[in-house]
């Protein structure tokens, strides 16, 4: 097993679309997200986000094939769900470093991967000069049905690394749930790092 990770950008990451489009259908499936995706769509969402000029794709591989990745791009080529909140917010919009979702497959998970991924991404604002970094996670009732028992939050995690969960800086997206009719609300918690330093 040979696990690298590295950034890809204009035609190197549109030629992986397709192999991007079934990993985040099959990641998202799972709890928190419980995200009911299909690639045709996650394709078409794709094209549109790797026309961002500022973007950062990260790729984790095992050998050729696409094990996780990570995007980033300043919050001012993000659409309004994400940017409205900071409009409203201390944080300058056009200080921050949006970190878009992380993707990794469950077989490849305590490998390390996830810091290579918030590394990358870290360093993408350090060469942006934006000092801010900050991204929202779906936020989930701990009784939940669907949530697993063996779930366990990121929460720890991105505390580590610096970020500090936003209680009043928030957004709402929709999707399809698993075994849900339509599309339905979720509420979406920022977190962010660098904010006020």
């Amino acid at each position: 097993m040979s696990l690298t990770v590295r950034a890809v950008r204009g035609p190197d990451a549109l030629a992986l679309i397709g192999e991007l489009a079934r990993l985040r259908t099959l990641v998202f499936r799972e709890y928190p997200y419980l995200y009911d995706g299909h690639p045709d769509y996650e394709e078409a969402y794709l094209r549109r986000y790797l026309a961002a000029p500022d973007l950062l794709l990260v790729l984790a591989r095992d050998g050729e094939q696409v094990v996780g990745a990570s995007s980033a791009l300043p919050l001012t080529q993000e659409g309004p769900e994400i940017l409205s909140p900071f409009l409203a917010s201390p944080t300058d919009p056009e200080t921050v470093l949006y970190l878009g979702e992380s993707v990794l497959r469950p077989e490849y998970r305590g490998r390390g991967l996830g810091h290579a991924f918030f590394d990358e991404r870290e360093a993408h604002a350090e060469r942006l000069g934006l000092r801010v970094t900050s991204f929202c996670a779906v936020v989930r009732p701990e009784d939940h049905s669907a949530r697993p028992a063996t779930y366990r939050p990121l929460n720890a995690f991105w505390a580590a690394r610096g970020y500090r969960e936003q209680p009043d800086l928030h957004t709402h997206l929709a999707w399809p749930e698993v075994d849900q009719p339509g599309e339905s609300d979720h509420l979406m918690r920022f977190w962010v790092r660098g904010a006020g330093g």
